[in-house]
């Protein structure tokens, strides 16, 4: 479990292919923590762009994480390639503040950037996504964009804006996103439960 508060951000060393008879992993993603490697055991979990990893082995700053073919398709992290940006942070403690919300790392699906409006205190950007994860989606409710938290500011149709401060540019992989890239969605768990207890029409 995390909250959406990204702690920073790694680099992508490389990509592999498992290699094995009876594999269950699809490839193997080699991550630079670099500070955030302190602490981290081989089994903890990492959210990696919002989506849930386990780490493998850990050498020096570097962690290992396996990807089923699951994963590779439902989100954006089959994209990767070395030298990316992703963002970080480690599973919550139980004695933890929530200062974002609850987020599982559970990939809902994957977004498109449509724009980028940048004004003088704050970056407000537009995402598409599909009519599903559109229908879960409300104003000022919350949602996990890339692993980081935010509130919805509009909702149309199947597109939404969140807005950004300069601390999120600053700290997160957003600080260099551009118009038509990829990005990992996760719904707020809460609106799931919500649609799943209202009658259908």
């Amino acid at each position: 479990m995390f909250t959406g508060i990204v702690e920073g951000t790694g680099i992508v060393k490389s990509i592999s292919k498992v290699k094995s008879a009876n594999r269950i992993a699809d490839k193997r993603i080699e991550i630079d923590l670099g500070k955030l490697r302190r602490g981290l055991r081989v089994g903890d979990s990492v959210s990696v762009n919002g989506t849930c990893l386990t780490a493998t082995s850990i050498l020096r700053n570097t962690a290992f994480f396996e990807v089923v073919k699951e994963t590779t398709q439902r989100t954006s992290l089959g994209l990767l390639k070395a030298g990316d940006l992703v963002n970080l942070e480690r599973s919550l403690r139980i004695n933890d503040r929530i200062e974002g919300h609850i987020v599982l790392g559970h990939v809902d699906g994957v977004g498109k950037i449509e724009e980028i409006e940048k004004i003088p205190s704050e970056t407000k950007i537009w995402i598409r996504v599909n009519k599903q994860i559109a229908s879960l989606l409300v104003p000022k409710g919350s949602i996990a964009v890339d692993g980081i938290s935010f509130t919805i500011v509009d909702v149309n149709n199947e597109v939404f804006s969140v807005a950004l401060v300069p601390h999120t540019l600053a700290v997160t992989t957003f600080k260099a996103i551009r118009k038509g890239d990829k990005v990992n969605i996760e719904v707020d768990i809460l609106s799931k439960y919500v649609a799943k207890l209202l009658p259908r029409t």
